[in-house]
């Protein structure tokens, strides 16, 4: 993934994040991925990657603190992590904790 990804359009690159988050992590309800790397342009790091913000929805959270609910965001994500995304946001919710959010 890191090559294309590298070499991806803005909304491939978010298509990717996308498809491997639903291959790992099977989300129920919600995945948004968003590209915040024009709000870093200029920054220190931003030319060695993107930077992405991510709300997954997904059962696979259930029991798991956030850390280790960010680990297997980081995990799905690893040779990406590597070349491409320089900063990730991550926001990770059960179905359950989601159905609780105000709307």
């Amino acid at each position: 993934m890191s090559d294309v990804f590298m070499h991806a359009t803005t909304a491939e690159r978010a298509a990717l994040i996308e498809a491997r988050l639903t291959a790992a992590l099977a989300p129920v309800a919600s995945i948004r991925i968003t590209d915040d790397s024009a709000q870093h342009a200029g920054h220190a790091g931003a030319a060695a990657g993107g930077h992405f913000s991510v709300t997954i929805v997904a059962a696979a959270f259930a029991g798991k603190a956030r850390v280790a609910r960010h680990r297997m965001v980081y995990d799905a994500l690893a040779d990406a992590m590597q070349r491409g995304i320089h900063a990730l946001a991550i926001t990770a919710y059960t179905p359950e904790e989601f159905a609780l959010l105000p709307r």
